[in-house]
């Protein structure tokens, strides 16, 4: 049997759809993580440009060398922008348990976070990993092959263009991290905080108690019965960030 013939120029929208899907698969938090093989980046990113260049416009690739070089860099940050707005939410998670974290007393128990190779906060790699469980539950990888098959029909090949309302719209959506870092810290933190004014207030009173040796483990038992207490809190806060996200990306690519 022979195979139906392929034209050069859809050689050039496989080129320029690969392009825009590793630059995607390369910035979306939990995927383009250090610890996926760059196997399995590499094979999951020609398997979903497989399944999407059929729906893709066939454009030919630009014979002049600049063009063609700002028409791969434009597919690139198409997907890095779609995963840093994205990133933006994993980390207000982990400055939320960063916060979380000093209030307790375990400001110097960090351990090394594989995925940045940092020293980060127990407590924020512990709220990590329950955003990257509430991302799967709610579809969140889904979410990004919407993100990813509505960016071509949304934006067609070679017409990125970075604009500065494009820029204002990512330096707005940064808010976001503080925001849901003190929406998810905000309950913790206050109970902290008054058990430093109640611990302040026995020492002034009773002198006779060591307050460093009461103080030490009570804040770290209030702070976990805390954080125990509202986790069905944090995974609605995080789900509703992540849900919410259609529209977001939507709005940016339209910027784009």
């Amino acid at each position: 049997m022979d195979l139906p013939a392929i034209s050069i120029q859809e050689v050039h929208t496989f080129i320029l759809a690969f392009i825009r899907v590793c630059g995607i698969i390369i910035a979306i938090p939990v995927f383009g993580n250090r610890t996926v093989p760059l196997r399995v980046k590499g094979g999951l990113a020609i398997v979903v440009t497989l399944l999407v260049t059929p729906f893709v416009p066939v454009r030919p690739l630009p014979t002049e060398m600049p063009s063609l070089i700002l028409a791969m860099a434009g597919e690139v940050c198409i997907g890095l922008i779609i995963g840093l707005v994205v990133r933006f939410v994993f980390e207000a998670i982990q400055l939320a348990g960063q916060l979380i974290g000093f209030q307790m007393g375990f400001a110097i128990v960090n351990v090394v976070d594989p995925i940045s190779s940092a020293q980060v906060s127990i407590i924020a790699q512990f709220v990590y990993l329950i955003a990257v469980l509430v991302f799967f539950a709610v579809n969140g990888h889904h979410l990004f092959l919407y993100a990813l098959v509505e960016s071509f029909r949304i934006i067609p090949s070679l017409d990125f263009h970075l604009s500065g309302a494009l820029a204002n719209a990512v330096v707005t959506y940064s808010k976001e991290i503080f925001v849901i870092a003190v929406k998810i810290g905000a309950p913790v933190m206050a109970t902290l905080v008054l058990t430093s004014v109640g611990l302040g207030m026995v020492a002034r009173t009773v002198p006779q108690i060591n307050i460093f040796i009461v103080g030490f483990p009570l804040k770290i038992a209030i702070g976990l019965i805390g954080l125990g207490l509202t986790l069905p809190l944090i995974v609605r806060i995080v789900s509703y960030a992540f849900s919410d996200f259609d529209s977001t990306l939507r709005g940016l690519m339209t910027l784009m």
